[in-house]
């Protein structure tokens, strides 16, 4: 029985698709869901001027992932939570699924190949090697 599932989701338009394959499994009313969203560090965070309202700063992006969040908690049946991190993708997911001791993450898959796999890197790929729970990646 899954009892803790968490899912990961960003703020693209797999985020959807992800939330709709949750929807789809059985749960028990016992269940609980953690949403969580990881941002990634940024350096330019410091250089912002403070006296200046920034549309595309960090600070206007976390409310756009947590309204987006919330809406997608408003969908489920079951008790949820909402968690936003930031650091390594992976590794955050992980830890955030260790603490929770979660029973299945559900994540998205970009579905990248060949150099821009090796470049970029698979999130999905890495938290499918690291956790210690089971793992349902989505794929477009």
């Amino acid at each position: 029985m899954l009892k803790t599932i968490l899912v990961a989701l960003d703020d693209s338009e797999l985020a959807d698709r992800v939330i709709q394959t949750l929807q789809e499994l059985v749960l028990s009313k016992d269940s609980k869901v953690i949403l969580c969203h990881v941002f990634a560090p940024s350096e330019s965070e410091m250089e912002l001027p403070a006296d200046r309202p920034h549309p595309e700063s960090p600070t206007s992006s976390y409310f756009h992932i947590e309204k987006q969040l919330q809406s997608y908690q408003t969908l489920l049946p079951v008790e949820s939570h909402l968690e936003f991190v930031t650091g390594d993708p992976a590794e955050e997911i992980i830890r955030l699924a260790n603490i929770y001791k979660a029973d299945l993450i559900i994540i998205g898959s970009r579905g990248l190949t060949g150099l821009k796999r090796i470049v970029q890197g698979s999130v999905s790929s890495q938290v499918v090697e690291e956790a210690n729970c089971s793992v349902l990646v989505v794929k477009p």
